[in-house]
């Protein structure tokens, strides 16, 4: 029986989700609603969609999966509008990186025995349909986290789907779901966040804090190029656990600035030595919620027409260059020149490539 799934917002991670299906099952029928009318229009053109919808309407009958997938805000009004359109099998899922308000929302309304709620740990800087893409969740954590009513074949049933998209389903409660990522992903964004604004407005006139930001800083702050609106909101809706997750942090740096203090050098080593060991214990399977920087950098000498070589040997190879420029400082940095790709098979290509050609080749 051909599946038929529903989407309501179609940004980057409903965007790519839909690609995703559309790649699995070629057969199934997708109906979108968006309020852009260019995104519906090139989900369509695209084929990634069948039918787009001006309005959560009779389209989203008889669907098998319905896939909210605008801000959390808006996805509590859509609930209450999907309500004349559900069937005894269908299963509502929804993306957030938040899920006790949306449960509450299922509750309060009386949808729990189809909904179970989603959470795919991949992301980009970048938003909007216009950024998603087919394998953005592939080999990514894709956290559910179904409702106490609901039943245990529609679990299976999900968990059975998320699988056939490449990514990975793990189950978790609502609140503990919010309190994990919290800490795992919240907090450092606010961290990165509430560092680059440090950084600014400590820095001097000339700003020689930024010209010298070096790979340390722009490494640990990257995320903090992410939306602010949908910051803004996760901030909001996660704020209980967020701000018992920052005070318990405050009290954790307050260790640590006692230990600089008390020049503690037994405790300043563990420190460092454990966070290194526990860092390099985790694995890269995951997407994460800001995608792995593929890149490599290679020693060049100062002369005329040096990077113009290295993008000639690549273009002539047919691999695709994301972005390419001098390191000026080069803390924690091996190299002058950055080359970074868009994915990590394509990194180790070029950097198997640019060795044969004798450039000195290094890897992060």
């Amino acid at each position: 029986m051909k599946l038929k799934i529903g989407f309501i917002g179609l940004g980057l991670i409903g965007g790519s989700i839909a690609k995703a299906i559309r790649q699995y099952y070629p057969e199934c029928e997708i109906a979108v609603f968006d309020r852009d009318p260019e995104t519906l229009t090139a989900a369509v053109r695209e084929a990634v969609a069948n039918t787009a919808c001006a309005a959560v309407d009779e389209n989203f009958k008889f669907c098998d999966y319905i896939f909210l997938c605008a801000p959390v805000s808006f996805n509590t009004k859509y609930l209450a509008e999907l309500l004349p359109y559900i069937h005894e099998n269908c299963i509502i899922t929804d993306v957030g990186s938040v899920k006790t308000p949306i449960h509450q929302e299922v509750e309060r309304i009386g949808v729990g025995k189809y909904f179970i709620g989603g959470h795919p740990m991949a992301g980009s800087e970048k938003t909007g349909y216009a950024a998603s893409k087919t394998m953005l969740i592939e080999n990514a954590y894709y956290i559910l986290t179904p409702t106490a009513e609901t039943d245990f074949e529609k679990v299976e049933r999900l968990t059975a789907f998320i699988e056939s998209l490449k990514a990975i389903p793990i189950i978790l409660d609502c609140e503990q779901h919010d309190y994990i990522t919290g800490t795992i992903s919240h907090l450092p964004h606010i961290l990165a966040t509430g560092l680059v604004n440090f950084v600014e407005k400590s820095d001097s006139p000339e700003e020689y804090m930024k010209m010298l930001a070096a790979g340390g800083f722009k490494d640990m702050t990257r995320i903090a190029s992410s939306s602010p609106i949908m910051w803004q909101q996760i901030c909001l809706e996660n704020e209980k656990n967020i701000v018992e997750i920052l005070e318990k942090y405050i009290l954790f740096l307050e260790g640590m600035k006692n230990e600089i203090e008390n020049r503690n050098e037994e405790n300043l080593y563990d420190m460092f030595s454990s966070a290194g060991e526990y860092r390099n214990s985790i694995h890269d399977v995951s997407a994460g919620p800001i995608q792995k920087v593929f890149a490599l950098y290679c020693d060049l000498a100062d002369e005329a027409g040096g990077i113009a070589s290295i993008a000639m040997i690549l273009a002539d190879n047919k691999i695709n260059i994301k972005n390419i420029g001098i390191i000026h400082n080069r803390e924690f940095e091996e190299g002058v020149l950055r080359i970074e790709f868009y994915e990590e098979q394509t990194a180790a290509d070029a950097s198997k490539l640019l060795h044969k050609q004798d450039y000195t080749v290094y890897e992060r």
